[in-house]
C-alpha cells in the first residue's frame, strides 16, 4: 500500500507583472509596486512553503488558486525544484484574470490526456472563476481520481449579500460531480435488468472524486450542504445503488433523481478554537474561518476502486514561518514591505493505494 500526498492552497494573488486587458491587474505591475523583485520573493516564500508540506516530503497532488496564468505556476513549479512536478492548466476569462490550478507529480501519475481537462466557468453577468476538472490515473495501479478544484464567488459583498452566488457555483460542482458517478439517461435505459446491470452502476456510483478548493463558505453554509451535497454524517453516503421492488436495478425515475452524496472530510476542524484557513476581522467579527476543504465520493471514502482516502489525515498546515501573532494567523504576502505568504492556509490529505 502506497500513500498519495494531497494538497491545496489559496495562494493569494500570484500575478506576473505584466499589465493584461483586465483593469484589476493594474495593482500587479511595477508602476504599482508589483515588481519582478516583488514577484520573484512571492514565488519564493510559497516554494518555501511548498517543500515543507507532508514533514518536507511536498504534496504528489497540489491545488491552486488565485494564480493568473500557467505561468506563474510553471515559475512556481521551478522555485520548488521537483523535476517531477507538471501543471495541467486552463486559462479562464475570469474578471480579476486568476484561475485554478493543479500541480501533478509524473512519479505517482500519468500526464493526463487532453481531454481529461477542463476548466468550467459559471455565468452571471461575469464569468466565474473556473471549476476546473482533471482525470487523473495513478501511474502504479491505473487507478483513475477525478479531481475538482474550486474557488468560489467571494464574500466581499457580505456573506448573505453573496450566498446566491455560490449556490449557484455548488450546483454546477454538484452536476459536475454527478456526470461522472451517474451514466445519463440514454445510457441507463441500456443497462441490463441484472444483477450485473447493478453492479455496473454501482461501479459508476463508486468512482473516486476529490473536490478540494476555497469555497469561501463554511462545512455548514447551504452551498455546501445542501447544494453540493458534501455531508458531515455518513448515514446517505454509505448507500448503495439498490433494486426496485420486482426489478433487479433501480426504476429509471428513481435512478435519475438520486444525487450521490458526497463526505466533506473538514468538519472535525471546525470544533478547534481559533483554527481556521483564513482569518476574517471585518466588523464586529473577529474569528478564523473554515474556507478551504476537502472532499469525496463514498468509493474513494470507503475504498471501493483501488483508491482510499485517510479521513484522519487532513490537517491545516502552517509552519511558525508563515503565521503572524501568538494566535497564529496566516501571514499575508505585503507587496509594500514586502514579505509574506498567502491570507489562506494550506490544507492537507493523504490518500491510498489499496488492492
Amino acid at each position: 500500500m502506497a500513500e498519495i500526498k494531497v494538497a491545496f492552497w489559496n495562494v493569494e494573488n500570484l500575478f506576473d507583472t505584466t499589465a493584461s486587458e483586465l483593469a484589476t491587474d493594474l495593482e500587479f505591475t511595477p508602476e504599482h509596486g508589483w515588481t519582478p523583485a516583488v514577484f520573484d520573493l512571492k514565488v519564493k516564500n510559497l516554494a518555501a512553503i511548498i517543500k515543507q508540506m507532508h514533514s518536507g516530503q511536498g504534496p504528489d497532488l497540489l491545488g491552486l488558486c488565485e494564480v493568473e496564468n500557467k505561468d506563474v505556476v510553471e515559475r512556481l513549479i521551478a522555485e520548488v525544484g521537483n523535476p517531477k512536478y507538471k501543471v495541467a492548466h486552463v486559462e479562464t476569462p475570469d474578471i480579476r484574470g486568476i484561475d485554478c490550478s493543479l500541480i501533478y507529480s509524473t512519479a505517482v501519475f500519468n500526464k493526463p490526456l487532453k481531454g481529461d481537462i477542463a476548466g468550467h466557468l459559471v455565468h452571471f453577468r461575469f464569468p466565474t472563476r473556473d471549476i476546473f476538472q482533471v482525470k487523473l490515473t495513478v501511474k502504479a495501479t491505473n487507478a483513475e481520481l477525478h479531481v475538482f478544484v474550486n474557488h468560489w464567488p467571494s464574500r466581499r459583498q457580505g456573506q448573505f449579500e453573496s450566498e446566491p452566488h455560490r449556490i449557484t457555483v455548488a450546483e454546477r460542482c454538484g452536476q459536475l460531480v454527478d456526470q461522472i458517478l451517474k451514466c445519463k439517461r440514454d445510457d441507463y435505459t441500456k443497462v441490463p435488468n441484472s444483477p450485473t446491470g447493478l453492479a455496473e452502476l454501482n461501479t459508476r456510483w463508486n468512482r473516486n472524486v476529490l473536490v478540494m478548493g476555497d469555497f469561501n463558505d463554511e462545512p455548514f453554509n447551504r452551498s455546501m450542504t445542501d447544494y453540493l451535497q458534501a455531508a458531515k454524517d455518513l448515514d446517505k453516503v454509505e448507500e448503495e445503488l439498490r433494486p426496485a421492488p420486482k426489478r433487479e436495478i433501480p426504476t429509471l425515475q428513481g435512478y435519475l433523481q438520486r444525487s450521490p452524496v458526497l463526505f466533506n472530510l473538514s468538519w472535525p476542524q471546525l470544533a478547534v478554537p481559533d483554527n481556521g484557513t483564513f482569518f476574517f476581522s471585518g466588523g464586529a467579527a473577529n474569528t478564523m474561518n473554515l474556507l478551504d476543504q476537502f472532499i469525496v465520493s463514498r468509493g474513494l471514502y470507503l475504498g471501493k476502486l483501488a483508491l482510499k482516502v485517510r479521513a484522519d489525515s487532513v490537517r491545516i498546515f502552517r509552519s511558525p514561518d508563515m503565521t503572524t501573532g501568538a494566535k497564529q494567523r496566516p501571514k499575508e504576502f505585503d507587496k509594500k514591505k514586502p514579505g509574506g505568504y498567502s491570507d489562506h492556509f494550506p490544507i492537507e490529505l493523504i490518500i491510498d493505494t489499496v488492492p
